[in-house]
């Protein structure tokens, strides 16, 4: 039977198996779920979704996130995280939103609220972490130097 026209694709889940290992750098424009382990960087236009099995030696770089694994790197999400209980992060992480569970820990440096378009595309493209948003606290800062 022919699928009609206006009738969108169903939504689409890539996978990373437990006991999978995949190298190298990862992109996808769906929605990805990882039981299994990555080694290098997962940049996703979507939804990244790491088992409580699931780990990643690297950078992540995703529109959304939900954590119960294990990350040892770099974090950028564009919208929200979400760090379940059994999550455990050694690393930096910036993100619009961030939702911790009990339990979950977070060893490193975190910053929180609006990626700047340019260093969200830069992302986005590359997975390359970019200089630091400007925010009010370092315009000001950047004043009174100038003064």
């Amino acid at each position: 039977m022919a699928r009609q026209a206006n009738v969108p694709a169903p939504a689409q889940i890539n996978m990373i198996g437990e006991g999978a290992v995949f190298e190298g750098t990862l992109r996808a424009k769906s929605d990805v779920r990882i039981s299994g382990r990555i080694i290098g960087k997962l940049i996703v236009e979507g939804k990244a979704i790491l088992a409580q099995e699931g780990a990643i030696e690297g950078e992540l770089v995703a529109t959304g996130a939900d954590v119960a694994g294990r990350i040892e790197g770099e974090i950028h999400v564009k919208e929200r995280l979400l760090l379940k209980g059994s999550a455990r992060i050694v690393g930096n992480v910036s993100t619009a939103r961030l939702v911790v569970e009990e339990g979950a820990m977070l060893n490193g440096e975190c910053k929180m609220g609006r990626l700047e378009e340019g260093r969200a595309a830069s992302l986005k493209q590359n997975g390359a972490a970019a200089a630091p948003p400007r925010n009010a606290e370092n315009k000001n800062a950047e004043n009174k130097d100038a003064r």
